[in-house]
């Protein structure tokens, strides 16, 4: 009788300090669940206006500081025109004619080595990204040819095709092509095989497949590959109206250069980099039709 007390007072004694350190224990662990879970930050979604003025920062700091420069010397006529003098040789060249008839040679030049080249990089994409035989045949070969630079085969495509439009076209259409075709191939074998599976027990042919299921599904890679090719399409218009031509923005900027009018030469610069704007504005307009998720999401507002 006297042996068995002090072993029930000392179970009391040891389970009341566990029973505390449960509670204590629990306690850390609310408090410790409390700070690895933070309330989610909401951002507000910005204003367009709000957007578009931010935007504009860049390019209007850069016309102050080219305006303040010319106006203070450090940039003289024979070195850099000031934006009054390039202003008043748009007008010049628009006037006289030569600036529209420029645009339209420029353009029709780089609108049709583009088609052509999405066309080629499109077809080669998927064939390569699609089918298992066209990756083992193609895609070696044009991973190959994508790494040589386009501006090396100025002088072949002259012994090839003379110096008239072929060469300049089919030269925008090569730089075009490989932005095109490294897009789609990726976009396409980045598809979920089960989807594409489950389209084919339900009796699909290929074609049906690439046409409702890939293509829809690799289209953020394929805007991705159309943005690069547009740019390059004008980076390639450059070299290619330096091949003798005797029309388009290339012309008037060799003209300009044989008589020293920098204005000239900065009216070129700037519709060259204009046109590069524009396509970029395109794409991105194309993209908000075509995937109005990525603006109508959380924090889709805000770029």
């Amino acid at each position: 009788m006297t042996a068995t007390a002090p072993d029930s007072t000392t179970a009391k004694t040891a389970t009341a300090p566990d029973s505390t350190t449960a509670k204590t224990g629990t306690a850390a662990v609310d408090a410790a669940v409390g700070l690895v879970a933070p309330r989610p930050q909401l951002r507000r979604p910005r204003s367009r206006t709000y957007s578009l003025t931010v935007r504009a920062l860049g390019p209007v700091a850069l016309l102050a500081l080219w305006w303040s420069s010319s106006a203070t010397g450090l940039l003289t006529p024979d070195v850099l025109a000031s934006p009054v003098q390039v202003i008043d040789a748009v007008g010049e060249l628009w006037g006289n004619g030569q600036l529209p008839d420029a645009l339209a040679t420029s353009l029709t030049r780089s609108g049709i080595g583009l088609v052509i080249g999405l066309a080629v990089g499109l077809t080669l994409g998927i064939t390569t990204g699609f089918t298992r035989l066209g990756d083992e045949l193609l895609d070696s070969s044009l991973q190959t040819l994508r790494t040589i630079p386009f501006l090396s085969l100025v002088p072949l495509f002259m012994v090839w095709f003379g110096i008239n439009e072929t060469a300049k076209i089919l030269l925008i259409a090569v730089a075009t092509t490989f932005p095109m075709y490294v897009s789609t191939a990726g976009g396409v074998r980045n598809t979920d095989p089960k989807l594409v599976e489950a389209m084919r027990s339900f009796g699909l042919g290929r074609l049906a497949i690439v046409r409702q299921v890939v293509l829809p599904g690799a289209l953020p890679s394929l805007l991705a590959g159309l943005r690069l090719s547009m740019t390059l399409s004008v980076i390639a218009l450059i070299a290619a109206e330096e091949i003798n031509a005797t029309e388009g923005i290339g012309y008037l900027m060799s003209q300009a250069q044989s008589y020293a009018r920098t204005d000239i030469l900065a009216v070129c610069i700037l519709v060259y980099g204009l046109l590069g704007l524009t396509a970029d504005v395109l794409v991105r307009g194309l993209e908000r039709v075509l995937m109005p998720w990525r603006t109508a999401g959380p924090g889709g507002g805000t770029r």
